[in-house]
């Protein structure tokens, strides 16, 4: 019989030893004690009965409680569903969907409780792979464009990806360890023997002092963060010169935004990742630090382009939604929803088929009125969307956020001019507000593009 990818990565794990597995709260952890944690929740959990078939929320953040937990249950056959403490709104929907009747919350300061949950019997998708007695995953979109999808994997199936050994980095674990390319980042630490840096906040500040006192040399993070990034002030006073990789997701990342990264981090590769929750991350290689084209694929996935849709299909796709329809055709391909372009043997995405404007039957991208207000030096962060027009069908508004205060009137007036040198009649956008920068992104840092003004 063949080894399971855990077992494979848990062996490995031990190879590594005293090597340092995590930097947390101003203290660095081994390989060893992280094993350690995990055979004591092994027996833990055994002693309590939560093994194979199991569905065991874990509330808790990035923590070695919380990581070797993680490790544990997958070791014991367990279905694990992720929530973190950041995610209350959305708490009780999940939990009830799920049908889990088992959690283990990990507080801030690492301390754990158990406790049982009254749900609803799971739904039939997650029954019927209880019954096949292998390890889960449970995770919820992030329901931009509607109601959270509900997605299960097969946790082995999921780790598969990882048991070929590549480069170990010094990791920020800035993506929420709730979606799936923060998941994603926790396995690829520890399978390769990196360092896994866990941050208080995802704010600008927590993030340099975490890069200054651990030395990171890899940040995955999304570009709407690195904005802020770049505007801060503190990054003019912060030593982040240990940093050697900067790799983002998510969402479509400004050529802007890619210029001035390059400018401040000369010495980085700055690459672009790709991953869908329902499909997992794809091996990415972009043709340059400085350019938004990229290769996409590597073992395990297959691509197609189809009317400028990207389609993809993957060996370790989820099992299946538990509260949708499957979105995977006969042959198990699936729509991204993403548009691309095509060179040769790279792709460059064009954002989503949702984020086109329809002004007076023209199709207007969101990014590319974007990509002309963000060149005006004090603007941080720029969202443009459509709303509706009884003339027109829709109209553009671009909402603003600056990075030095500024008169509304003065700054709109500018930038109004701006667009009307660079952009065409229909592409200027018809009003223009000033906002809040935090009103810009959701609690992982992605941009927030609203549907109505």
């Amino acid at each position: 019989m063949s080894k399971s990818a855990i077992d494979t990565l848990l062996t490995r794990m031990q190879e590594f030893a005293e090597r340092p597995a995590m930097h947390w709260r101003g203290q660095e952890i081994s390989y060893s004690d992280l094993i350690q944690r995990i055979d004591g929740w092994h027996r833990e959990l055994k002693g309590k009965s939560l093994e194979k078939g199991a569905i065991i929320v874990v509330h808790g953040d990035y923590s070695p409680t919380t990581c070797s937990l993680i490790f544990a249950l997958a070791r014991s056959q367990a279905i694990v569903h992720l929530i973190t403490p950041a995610n209350t709104s959305e708490f009780e929907s999940q939990v009830s969907e799920s049908g889990a009747d088992h959690i283990i919350r990990i507080d801030e300061d690492d301390n754990w409780d158990y406790g049982t949950l009254d749900t609803p019997a799971p739904p039939e998708l997650i029954q019927n792979f209880v019954s096949e007695q292998q390890s889960g995953l449970i995770l919820f979109t992030s329901g931009s464009t509607g109601k959270a999808k509900g997605i299960l994997h097969d946790m082995d199936r999921v780790m598969q990806k990882f048991v070929l050994e590549r480069q170990s980095w010094r990791t920020v674990l800035f993506l929420v360890l709730d979606h799936f390319g923060g998941f994603n980042t926790l396995l690829s630490v520890f399978a390769y023997g990196g360092l896994a840096i866990c941050i208080k906040s995802r704010s600008v500040e927590e993030v340099c002092q975490a890069i200054e006192n651990s030395s990171a040399d890899l940040l995955p993070t999304t570009p709407t963060f690195l904005n802020f990034l770049l505007g801060s002030k503190i990054i003019q006073t912060s030593d982040l010169s240990s940093i050697k990789r900067i790799s983002y997701g998510t969402e479509m990342m400004l050529e802007g935004t890619l210029a001035r990264l390059n400018r401040r981090f000369p010495n980085a590769t700055i690459v672009n990742t790709y991953g869908l929750s329902e499909l997992g991350v794809l091996r990415t290689k972009s043709k340059s630090s400085s350019s938004p084209w990229v290769k996409i694929g590597g073992q395990g996935f297959e691509t197609k382009i189809i009317d400028d849709i990207l389609w993809v299909r993957s060996t370790s796709r989820m099992v299946g939604y538990f509260n949708a329809p499957s979105q995977f055709d006969e042959d198990g391909w699936m729509s991204t929803g993403d548009r691309v372009e095509v060179d040769g043997e790279y792709v460059r995405f064009l954002g989503r088929r949702t984020d086109i404007i329809n002004v007076g039957g023209q199709k207007v991208s969101s990014h590319e009125v974007e990509e002309v207000i963000f060149n005006d030096e004090n603007v941080l962060e720029v969202s443009a969307y459509g709303v509706a027009n009884e003339l027109l069908g829709e109209v553009i508004v671009a909402e603003i956020s600056l990075k030095q205060p500024e008169d509304k009137g003065v700054a709109t007036k500018r930038i109004k001019t701006l667009c009307k040198e660079k952009l065409s009649r229909l592409k200027i956008p018809a009003r223009f507000k000033i906002v809040d920068p935090k009103d810009q992104h959701n609690l992982r840092f992605k941009k927030i593009r609203p549907t109505s003004g």
